[in-house]
């Protein structure tokens, strides 16, 4: 099965938290919280929303930071994903 957002919708897949630090120290499960890191899986076609024109800046691929309560989450496939409008990704990881 494969998501296909709508207007100026995006896909994201939670990158996986590191669970040591650099220096060696070893972080408890409890301590964590979800990373607001992403990549990119699939970007809407954009067009007019809500009467605004909204172009696209994002690409399928690219890693982004999102705002950290946005979103919907869905499983798909037994994969998790995050549904998130545009405006909810904060910067691109370069």
């Amino acid at each position: 099965m494969k998501l296909v957002p709508l207007g100026d919708r995006v896909v994201l897949k939670q990158l996986v938290a590191e669970e040591t630090t650099k220096s060696g120290i070893v972080l408890p499960g409890q301590s964590k919280e979800k990373p607001q890191q992403a990549e990119v899986i699939a970007v809407g076609p954009g067009g007019v929303v809500d009467g605004k024109e909204v172009k696209m800046e994002v690409k399928a691929g690219e890693n982004v930071i999102y705002s950290k309560y946005s979103g919907t989450e869905v499983k798909i496939d037994d994969e998790e994903y995050i549904i998130v409008k545009q405006n909810d990704i904060l910067a691109v990881i370069q």
